[in-house]
């Protein structure tokens, strides 16, 4: 996965006047990483949003998550695969834009997710086999822009991928 770029993200004067910091690409990779549940935002073919929780992972510069492709936010990313993702904390926010899509994962891939499932789930009972995204419902999100703050005021910084 590429560097990103990183910018201070653009506000409505009187929101965030006298930044600081910015946050390091390293410790938004950790949140992403270590992150239990993962709020999914995809748009259905009327336009209207579609909000889901999902368990995931981050391998490789990717979020991956699995389930049935008949799954309303599966459709919807069959039909427009841009979507959003955002962590649980509202205070030390991670928020990211890119684009979803289906996939078959190598046999180093789906290990390597399958793996990370296994050590982020297995007390909560899930411990996925590598080979059961063979036939499909694996899904890879692919960044395209992550926005994230630890302190508001302080430290907001966009993150932009090529």
């Amino acid at each position: 996965m590429n560097t990103p770029q990183i910018l201070r993200p653009q506000f409505p004067p009187g929101y965030v006047d006298n930044p600081k910091t910015f946050l390091t690409w390293e410790s938004v990779e950790q949140k992403l990483r270590e992150a239990i549940n993962y709020w999914l935002c995809s748009v259905r073919p009327n336009a209207r949003p579609h909000s889901i929780p999902k368990w995931a992972v981050w391998v490789n510069g990717r979020i991956y998550f699995d389930g049935s492709p008949e799954t309303r936010h599966a459709r919807n990313i069959a039909q427009n695969p841009y979507v959003s993702v955002h962590l649980e904390s509202g205070t030390e926010a991670v928020m990211m834009d890119g684009a979803a899509r289906e996939l078959r994962p190598t046999r180093e891939l789906a290990q390597a997710i399958a793996a990370a499932y296994t050590a982020k789930y297995k007390s909560f009972g899930y411990a996925p086999e590598p080979h059961q995204w063979d036939e499909g419902g694996l899904f890879e999100i692919q960044p395209h822009t992550v926005l994230a703050w630890t302190k508001f005021n302080e430290d907001p910084t966009k993150f932009v991928f090529e």
